[in-house]
């Protein structure tokens, strides 16, 4: 199957995309003393992104089989996680396209409906956005010094921080219990909607309203939270070891309040298509930790560069490990995604 030409055009783009952040991440850069700067990094330290991330991508794949429970009750976690990792893999070459694959991959080894499968996927996001934003505004309520390079006056902020962090508990809770009257409020506008997309619409909510009846396990709804929470927990955890592996970063004492800082910043990072973040999430975590914490532009590239390829090489040789271990297909996977997309 040939590609199309839409999607040439995507993958072109993309690219060019992670060449120019590439080039504002490395400019003015000398790369002896960039070499240097590496040469000086306390490994142990670096290492220790492996089992965080593995643990990190492994609570997903749990939480994923809380959200798929209603479905097939006795759902291989080992598979979902196979599911996860290939997804993400898929998305360091495709960006986006690894959110198509899982459905895809899960349906195959589990025979569960992909559909249903995609809109839990979909569900996932949601519920990761409203997770982060109330451990953001949880973190800055506890440690609002984080901010004081950005506003001066950031302790008086606290009470919008903690609003920030009950809102969004609230609206956690609420989508869950009520998802069947907070999508349905679409139907309303159904009728300016042209009739041949009507039924795709319908079949649509049917699988994002499939994917929230974990709410009618309601014993669930605490575990699905712990397990949101624990995923931001090692992402900034992930960020935050790292710290230790350079002298002069240690020496700031920086503490998780900026790793959420920086998460956030990676996490724009991410939003933008490029494939796996390259360049997008050099630049922006490089310039995060000059503007912000008076980090010397090498040791904040250095930084930039062993966290991305260590979680990029680490995604790539576990990814291709499950892909060639449950007999996937890259001819049926580009089938399955372009059907998906379309």
């Amino acid at each position: 199957m040939a590609f199309k030409p839409k999607t040439i055009l995507r993958s072109l783009l993309s690219l060019l995309l992670a060449a120019v952040f590439l080039y504002v991440a490395f400019r003015g850069i000398s790369f002896s003393e960039l070499w240097q700067s590496l040469r000086e990094v306390h490994y142990l330290w670096i290492v220790l992104i492996v089992p965080i991330a593995l643990a990190s991508h492994y609570v997903r794949a749990v939480r994923w089989k809380l959200l798929l429970g209603h479905v097939k009750e006795d759902i291989s976690t080992s598979n979902l996680f196979s599911a996860v990792m290939i997804g993400y893999m898929v998305n360091n070459v495709l960006p986006r396209v690894g959110e198509l694959v899982r459905p895809y991959v899960v349906g195959k080894l589990e025979g569960v409906s992909k559909s249903t499968a995609f809109g839990t996927v979909v569900i996932e996001r949601i519920i990761d956005m409203m997770t982060f934003f109330f451990l953001l505004c949880m973190v800055l309520f506890l440690f609002p010094d984080s901010l004081t390079t950005l506003w001066a006056d950031a302790p008086n902020l606290r009470p919008l921080f903690l609003a920030g962090s009950a809102g969004s508990f609230v609206l956690f809770v609420l989508i869950f219990l009520k998802s069947e009257s907070l999508f349905r409020l679409f139907l309303y506008v159904k009728p300016v909607i042209p009739s041949k997309y009507r039924d795709g619409i319908d079949s649509l909510l049917e699988s994002f309203l499939s994917g929230f009846r974990i709410a009618s396990t309601r014993k669930k709804l605490p575990l699905v939270v712990l397990l949101s929470m624990a995923i931001w927990f090692l992402y900034g955890l992930g960020i935050y070891v790292p710290f230790f592996a350079f002298d002069s970063i240690a020496a700031l004492n920086l503490g998780l309040g900026e790793s959420m800082i920086l998460l956030t910043v990676t996490s724009i990072a991410f939003v933008l298509p490029a494939p796996g973040a390259f360049g997008t999430y050099h630049s922006f975590l490089k310039y995060a930790l000059v503007r912000l914490y008076g980090v010397d532009d090498v040791t904040a590239l250095s930084y930039s560069v062993l966290t991305h390829e260590v979680n990029f090489i680490l995604v790539m040789i576990v990814g291709v490990f499950y892909f060639l271990k449950d007999h996937l297909k890259v001819s049926e996977v580009r089938l399955e995604t372009s059907e998906a997309s379309e």
